[in-house]
């Protein structure tokens, strides 16, 4: 199992460099409901209708994973150790989830390369 950034799906879904890594393992991969939602809103950002393409997207990768109350907390302990390279909620949300599953993390963000975590980062690009 791996663990999806909201910027490696979108990355994928637009054909940007990286692409070629994620679409082979999508049915490998889990999503956040937080990355979910971010991926959701670029297409509503651009006029789509949420309840079209959520289906879509929600099929395309193995899992969806509910944010619970524990990644919550990771989330938020997660803030100053990101800080300085300017992490999102999404970001961190993400990393929540892979340190929770012990699963290796596909992101396109680069600045994630500088983490020092438990956690095995795979930079698409």
């Amino acid at each position: 199992m791996l663990v999806l950034d909201a910027s490696a799906y979108l990355a994928c879904l637009f054909r940007e460099t990286g692409h070629d890594l994620v679409a082979p393992r999508l049915r490998e991969c889990c999503l956040s409901t937080v990355n979910l939602a971010e991926v959701i809103g670029r297409f509503t950002r651009d006029g789509h209708d949420a309840s079209v393409v959520a289906p879509r997207l929600i099929a395309a990768v193995r899992e969806i994973v509910p944010f619970s109350e524990g990644q919550a907390i990771l989330t938020a302990t997660l803030l100053p150790v990101t800080r300085s390279l300017g992490l999102s909620l999404g970001d961190r949300a993400c990393l929540a989830l892979a340190l929770v599953r012990r699963c290796p993390v596909l992101t396109a963000d680069r600045s994630w390369a500088k983490l020092k975590l438990a956690v095995e980062i795979h930079i698409i690009r």
